[in-house]
């Protein structure tokens, strides 16, 4: 069954990055899934979202990870979020003519700080400061551009996120149910608590946002 349809959301802060998804899993018109995990953890300070087809992204982010790993084992240090990134673009551009359906958001906090990327299937990577993927991504982005500004913190970045999601679950059939939200800072790989999500949406409804 192919799974499709989502929202994925990412933005660079000055003391970290922020990855957020919605959880419904889609094949066609029918809701495969309610409670898909769309942010991959991929090493403490690295993480990644998955859109397109679960399984095949799933098996390339697994690839990905144990890429970390065996580079770690062997030189006893990290790989830039842009050699983990560019790892992934390879397999995806590899893989063209039978393309993997995968657009994924690449983002941690390495030596050189908090860095995000993106990928589609065809392995085309960019260097993004925010960034929506899905098909509920042309809602997110509005949300986004509205409130993005340079020099953003964590702390304020979130509930951007959280609101960029919801906006879209409203309006597009491919996305739904709940708001996953992860945050990974130089020390800290959290994922931020359902309650405190909560309380962002339900702010969000006294104000009217």
């Amino acid at each position: 069954m192919r799974k499709t349809g989502t929202t994925t959301v990412g933005i660079v802060c000055k003391d970290g990055v922020v990855l957020g998804t919605d959880t419904r899993a889609t094949a066609g018109y029918f809701i495969a899934h309610k409670h898909v995990k769309k942010i991959y953890k991929i090493d403490d300070y690295v993480a990644a979202t998955m859109s397109g087809v679960v399984a095949e992204a799933q098996k390339i982010l697994e690839r990905a990870q144990l890429q970390v790993r065996l580079y770690k084992t062997e030189t006893g240090m990290r790989m830039s979020i842009k050699a983990i990134a560019t790892y992934i673009s390879n397999l995806l551009f590899g893989s063209r003519v039978y393309p993997y359906v995968v657009h994924t958001i690449v983002a941690g906090v390495d030596e050189t700080g908090p860095n995000m990327y993106t990928i589609d299937w065809f392995g085309s990577l960019t260097k993004e400061t925010y960034i929506a993927t899905g098909s509920g991504s042309p809602i997110a982005l509005g949300v986004l551009e509205d409130s993005y500004y340079e020099g953003i913190t964590i702390k304020e970045a979130v509930p951007i996120v959280v609101r960029a999601i919801h906006s879209a679950i409203k309006r597009d059939p491919g996305s739904g149910e709940s708001i996953d939200v992860v945050y990974i800072t130089k020390h800290n790989y959290v994922e931020v608590p359902k309650d405190e999500i909560l309380n962002i949406l339900k702010m969000k409804a006294k104000k009217g946002l």
